[in-house]
């Protein structure tokens, strides 16, 4: 298995990327099977490997002199720059010289490459970014959208519904997850007509298992597994969550065991549901154990076939 790495994305890169390597090959007890190709300018990134003994047969680099900086263009700066890392990036994983890849840059020009250069999967009307939310009872339920769909119909809403299902399942291991519509109220008929004509969609979608609608009081309790919304409902609360953990280290409050589990590097990116192959966009604050966390996700979605399992099932009436 391959993955590619973009050594160049993030606040703090090439550092944090090597550390968050070494963490990644601490902790497995075989690394036969994985090799990160490191995208990146070599001149800055092979002192920083060698420097954390970085320098094994899983762990390949190629040359990217240039960068797109988080103020570029996205569609301007893919076209422009072509030997950027995000550029090569895609285009291994376009070529299937790799098998996923992972970046913490510019988001924009992540997603940009995401929909025209990987693509969406036939049958997918809209691919969507999700997170996962820590509950209280020690489980995780994934949230999606969480701000690529700001403006959504029904059906958008019902395969939100079906592509977090399947990630739920093949990255969680939640083997029957528990479906909900974030509304105004639990009853049938609540909220307004986006969330009125969803529900009668998911209800008799035969692909997901379907609990009805959640409230905001419910998000952190053990309600659900998976929670659909449109991305402008969903990043607002992203951003409420993120600031949990701010608040709580602010309050000296950081080492409550729940608290300490809103802190982004628990999770590292975001995968991007719905496109042809597996790109995980990692937040540009990532550090170590964030960088570490992205490359499993990656590794997982590639042992399960995850977007083998979307393609199925978007080709399969239901």
């Amino acid at each position: 298995m391959n993955i590619a790495l973009d050594m160049m994305g993030g606040d703090f890169a090439p550092l944090e990327a090597v550390k968050g390597l070494h963490f990644y090959f601490n902790g497995k007890n075989d690394n036969s099977g994985v090799t990160i190709i490191c995208i990146g300018d070599e001149a800055r990134l092979s002192p920083v490997l060698s420097k954390h003994n970085l320098t094994s047969a899983n762990i390949q680099i190629i040359h990217a002199p240039e960068i797109i900086d988080y103020h570029e263009s996205p569609t301007k700066a893919l076209k422009e720059k072509p030997n950027s890392s995000i550029s090569i990036g895609f285009h291994l994983l376009a070529t299937g010289k790799v098998d996923a890849f992972v970046s913490a840059g510019n988001t924009g020009a992540m997603l940009v490459g995401s929909m025209f250069i990987i693509k969406p999967i036939k049958g997918v009307q809209r691919p969507t970014i999700a997170t996962l939310i820590p509950k209280v009872n020690g489980e995780t339920c994934l949230l999606l959208d969480v701000g690529l769909n700001t403006d959504c119909k029904p059906q958008h809403l019902e395969q939100f519904a079906v592509l977090g299902s399947l990630y739920a399942q093949n990255i969680l291991n939640i083997n029957k997850p528990r479906v909900a519509l974030l509304n105004i109220g639990e009853e049938e008929g609540k909220g307004d007509l986006l969330s009125q004509s969803a529900y009668p969609l998911l209800k008799n979608n035969n692909r997901i298992h379907f609990i009805g609608n959640t409230e905001g009081r419910h998000v952190l309790q053990n309600h659900s597994d998976v929670i659909v919304c449109d991305g402008f409902t969903g990043n607002v609360i992203l951003k409420m969550l993120e600031s949990f953990y701010d608040i709580a280290e602010s309050r000296q409050l950081a080492n409550d065991e729940y608290l300490r589990r809103f802190h982004y590097q628990n999770y590292g990116g975001t995968p991007v549901l719905g496109i042809a192959k597996p790109v995980i966009i990692g937040h540009g604050i990532s550090n170590d154990k964030a960088f570490s966390k992205m490359i499993s996700v990656a590794e997982k979605m590639v042992e399960t076939n995850l977007c083998n399992s979307i393609k199925d099932a978007f080709h399969t009436p239901h």
